[in-house]
């Protein structure tokens, strides 16, 4: 590799390294029609980011706790684990 190159000494990370791999052995694959797929995705998230509405709901003081321990493990604010919860369960 030349060393004049900007990714000479690039130095990937485990999950980088995945990536490439599967690249390599082709498991990704171009999209037929780009633009058509962009729109697609962009109508998506206009209808998943669209304007929230306030609920309220009683749930027991248990579920609220073990929501709020999940929500913890993955990062997340208990609302919007809540809130990612009941979209999947209404679109699925």
């Amino acid at each position: 590799m030349n060393k004049n190159n900007p990714f000479y000494n690039l130095k990937l990370d485990s999950e980088e390294k995945a990536i490439e791999a599967a690249i390599e052995r082709g498991e990704y694959k171009s999209l037929e029609d780009l633009e058509k797929e962009k729109k697609k995705l962009t109508l998506i998230a206009r209808n998943t980011l669209g304007k929230a509405k306030n609920i309220n709901i009683r749930v027991s003081e248990k579920t609220i706790l073990k929501l709020k321990t999940i929500a913890a493990h993955e990062g997340l604010p208990y609302q919007t684990l809540a809130s990612s919860v009941l979209h999947k369960f209404v679109n699925s």
